[in-house]
């Protein structure tokens, strides 16, 4: 049996600006794996973002996150990146270039649902860059530094709109001792 259960999968519409993808965290699992596809529906690179929902259903915008990402590029040429008290997972999918490119990424977030630690998300990405010329990878660590309980997150892209062929997957990662 697998260790991993598809809770849900999200298919989102093209021009959607802003999906939330809720009732995702619950007590059952304490590690949540994300896997998704992200195409651009424009024609400038945009960063892609995250944020996680509570309780109530409201996406947290409290500046309470740090985080640490590095950029690499097949040029050989790289990034690093890094801030704290901000309110979002910044670029936590990657920079996504212009229609019809996308973005790939797998996220881990640890504790989301548990009020009593903060969540802690580890996250990498590919896309494709200067007309499929050159791969661009990142890998990031993230913490939200907000005893909080999350049932689900947001993603939105900074300044346009998802395209045709962008999918969301949640996983729940079970632990057996």
């Amino acid at each position: 049996m697998s260790n991993l259960r598809l809770i849900n999968e999200t298919e989102v519409a093209s021009g959607v600006s802003s999906v939330n993808i809720d009732n995702v965290f619950s007590a059952d699992f304490d590690i949540y794996k994300i896997v998704g596809n992200v195409v651009n529906n424009s024609s400038t690179s945009v960063d892609v973002h995250l944020r996680l929902i509570n309780s109530s259903g409201s996406v947290i915008t409290t500046s309470t996150i740090d985080y640490a990402l590095l950029r690499l590029y097949t040029d050989g040429s790289e990034g690093n990146f890094r801030a704290t008290n901000i309110d979002k997972f910044n670029s936590s999918i990657g920079v996504v270039q212009a229609y019809p490119r996308g973005a790939g990424f797998v996220a881990y977030l640890f504790n989301p649902f548990s009020n009593s630690s903060y969540t802690f998300m580890l996250v990498q990405s590919m896309q494709a860059w200067s007309n499929d010329t050159q791969i661009g990878t990142e890998k990031g660590i993230y913490v939200q530094k907000e005893l909080i309980s999350a049932t689900g997150f947001n993603a939105y892209p900074n300044s346009t709109a998802f395209g045709i062929g962008t999918v969301f997957q949640t996983y729940g990662l079970r632990v057996d001792s």
